[in-house]
């Protein structure tokens, strides 16, 4: 090394800068013909199509092809099963240079939340395009009588009633309840007075007639267990039958409200109306 050092300090200064050119062009012809080597310069390879596939399946299968593997973006869509790949870039089939990553977007493994609207006194078509917009499904539809027709009166999800602002799974399905408008038909007020709160409204349901203000005098912690003291319209009315002599049965039509006030005892039997005919 050292005779080596002195051979190139006894050269003149023209040929060592002369050497050192030319060394540095080598490196350069060296570098150059080993950078498609270095890159994969000029290997490429066909993307193959992982979507639908589970994301270990789709990396197992990228990877082995040679190719990198990231997830970009994570989304939800209902019909499409947990975990499972949506999209990729670059596309299934794109020739691309070989190594290179391929960007995934998969589904989410947890839907997210979204509140629940309230959908009450909107029109079937309007109902159902805000709950397309907040990405929530319409379930089934029925129908009852009321004034509303083909309005929003209730909404369920999974068979209960949901208020407004609660949280539920995005893609949920929402059932209706719409207004039909009021039957054609009168039918006679029943007698609600002295039935307890849970009876009185199955006799309404029973009959197609909507529940309006409920009422009460005092405080009631359990409506379940309070009755009935008085309702509006009443169950008999001012007008006398000309035969009995009775008071004449009230009318009311199916979908039309029957407001109710309530109290924890029940009312004194000789207030609940029941009328009797005359021999």
């Amino acid at each position: 090394m050292k005779n080596l050092i002195q051979k190139i300090v006894k050269k003149p200064l023209w040929q060592n800068i002369l050497i050192g050119i030319g060394f540095l062009f080598l490196l350069l012809i060296v570098f150059f013909l080993s950078l498609g080597w270095m890159t994969g310069f000029g290997k490429t390879a066909k993307v193959s199509s992982v979507v639908g596939q589970s994301y270990v399946a789709a990396q197992q299968q990228l990877e082995k092809e040679g190719f990198e593997v990231v997830i970009l973006d994570s989304i939800y869509v209902d019909s499409v099963a947990k975990l499972a790949v949506i999209r990729q870039t670059p596309e299934a089939d794109e020739i691309v240079k070989a190594g290179r990553t391929i960007y995934l977007t998969i589904n989410r493994m947890v839907p997210p939340q979204v509140e629940m609207p309230s959908l009450v006194g909107f029109s079937l078509k309007s109902a159902e395009l805000y709950l397309q917009s907040l990405q929530l499904k319409l379930g089934a539809i029925t129908y009852k009588p009321d004034f509303a027709r083909n309005a929003v009166l209730d909404q369920l999800f999974n068979g209960v009633p949901i208020a407004q602002g609660v949280k539920i799974p995005l893609g949920s399905t929402i059932s209706l309840v719409i207004g039909t408008g009021l039957g054609g038909e009168e039918t006679d007020v029943p007698n609600l007075v002295g039935l307890t709160y849970p009876e009185a409204l199955n006799q309404l349901s029973l009959q197609g007639i909507n529940l309006g203000s409920v009422l009460s005098v005092e405080t009631i912690k359990d409506s379940s267990a309070s009755f009935v003291f008085r309702q509006t319209p009443g169950y008999l009315s001012n007008k006398l039958d000309s035969l009995t002599g009775m008071p004449l049965i009230n009318k009311i039509r199916q979908g039309q409200l029957i407001d109710l006030y309530l109290s924890t005892t029940p009312p004194p039997k000789d207030s609940i109306p029941i009328p009797s005919i005359k021999n």
